[in-house]
């Protein structure tokens, strides 16, 4: 395994910059999850790690190696792709030590590496079949072990697991984990899916725009989002924003909205008169008999074992994720309570995050 370090990566096509001063350290071992929107850069980034791509600007380290003009084939990464691109004339056998033949590894050796990854993939009684045969949770493990028996300083992951049906990503996601305990590899992935970002990754690299936003732990980005854009992109149901001005009212401070309602603000540093945007997730608002606000209830979305409401707190779409089955209907009103521990306040023109005062 080895470490990963981007230097003010630039990347563009012509007059369309993709990539603008990446800088990133990832660490031996460690598990990276790339997200963002689509054509935000993060498979662009992937490819130039891979040598796919040649960057326009800035430096990329493998280990301790300057691998910019070093070609695919000898920056000792392995790359496993959403399509699982294998050979469909081939076995999984064939397809799984093609490289080594390729790189006229001796058979035996060849035979050892198969046998200890189809043991850890569990594809043994696979190993003569054609990909034509198998199922698509099936196919990703035979992808997998492909990378896997190079024994790579760095595996690369470009949305592998969007081809399969829900279920199966969940059992996947499951088994690429307990993979990254057991081998300790370095592994940066890319997705669309914050969910799979949130459960899998040591550090998340959150993108827009060819940026970098935040990097953090799953639970840094989700507690202290950076910007507003990285505090609507972390988190399923996406957090309700509430846009308005600060002011100080009755010796509180608040947030007036363009319709005057006025919800109360953490102890942030605002100014008097600072427009600024409030956000709280839908887990962190609950229903309450004294609580604060009235919700005028749109939608219902009973799921199993909790409740997702949609409707308005005055002129403001709000959602809100009750952990209890609710027995209400689109109509009828609730009581909302205001969890200001919970309430994020962001500067609306910068998009930055307002830190606590003391």
């Amino acid at each position: 395994m080895a470490s990963v370090s981007l230097r003010k990566v630039c990347k563009s096509y012509g007059t369309n910059q993709v990539l603008r001063d990446v800088d990133l350290d990832i660490a031996n071992g460690e598990f990276i999850v790339m997200v963002g929107p689509s054509g935000c850069g993060k498979s662009t980034l992937l490819n130039c790690i891979a040598g796919l791509d040649a960057v326009t600007s800035g430096e990329i380290r493998i280990g301790d190696r300057v691998v910019n003009e070093v070609p695919p084939k000898d920056r000792d990464i392995a790359m496993v792709f959403q399509s699982y691109a294998l050979y469909p004339n081939m076995t999984v056998r064939q397809n799984i030590t093609f490289g080594l033949d390729m790189r006229n590894i001796p058979k035996a050796e060849q035979e050892k590496a198969l046998a200890k990854v189809a043991a850890i993939l569990q594809i043994v009684p696979l190993l003569d079949r054609r990909p034509a045969k198998l199922s698509g949770g099936q196919r990703q493990r035979v992808a997998m072990g492909r990378a896997m028996v190079r024994d790579p300083a760095v595996f690369l992951f470009d949305e592998p697991l969007s081809n399969l049906d829900a279920k199966l990503r969940v059992q996947m996601r499951a088994e690429l984990k307990a993979l990254h305990q057991r081998l300790k590899q370095t592994v940066i992935y890319v997705t669309h899916d914050q969910v799979e970002a949130m459960t899998l990754a040591d550090r998340i690299v959150v993108m827009c725009g060819g940026r970098i936003e935040q990097v953090g732990s799953p639970l840094e980005l989700y507690d202290r989002p950076a910007n507003l854009f990285v505090a609507g992109f972390i988190g399923s149901p996406a957090m309700n924003f509430i846009a308005g001005v600060a002011q100080v009212r009755d010796g509180r401070a608040v947030v007036v909205t363009k319709d005057d309602a006025v919800f109360t603000l953490p102890a942030v540093k605002t100014e008097a008169g600072q427009q600024v945007t409030v956000g709280v997730r839908p887990e962190h608002l609950s229903v309450a008999d004294e609580g604060e606000f009235m919700l005028d209830v749109d939608i219902v979305e009973p799921t199993g074992d909790g409740t997702h409401l949609y409707g308005k707190v005055g002129d403001e779409l709000v959602c809100v994720y009750v952990h209890r089955r609710l027995a209400l209907t689109a109509g009828q009103s609730v009581r909302l309570d205001w969890p200001l521990a919970r309430v994020h306040v962001f500067d609306t023109a910068s998009g930055a995050r307002l830190l606590p005062t003391a």
